[in-house]
């Protein structure tokens, strides 16, 4: 199970590496400022940063951890992002 959250803002680099070293506390990560894999106990996010857009896709084996892993991830960001309204909206590959 796939899916994929493409979020436009400038600050696309910063919210990628301030996911990233937030959950490298607690689980596995790799990260540059372009892109970055956090592995979860529910599955593999993977992100990847331009100059204007954060794009990050959910890989899970069942439905329920790709909810999971899709609220875990818009949830960080969101709490991060919290000066700019961002748009995250998964579509399922």
């Amino acid at each position: 199970m796939k899916s994929t959250a493409t979020i436009p803002t400038p600050k696309a680099s910063g919210y990628l590496q301030q996911l990233c070293k937030h959950f490298s506390h607690k689980i596995p990560v790799e990260f540059t400022p372009d892109t970055g894999r956090i592995t979860f106990e529910m599955g593999m996010a993977t992100l990847s940063a331009t100059d204007t857009v954060l794009t990050m896709h959910a890989d899970a084996e069942t439905p329920e951890q790709l909810e999971r892993l899709e609220g875990v991830m818009g949830r960080h960001l969101e709490r991060f992002a919290f000066r700019e309204p961002l748009a995250i909206n998964w579509v399922r590959n």
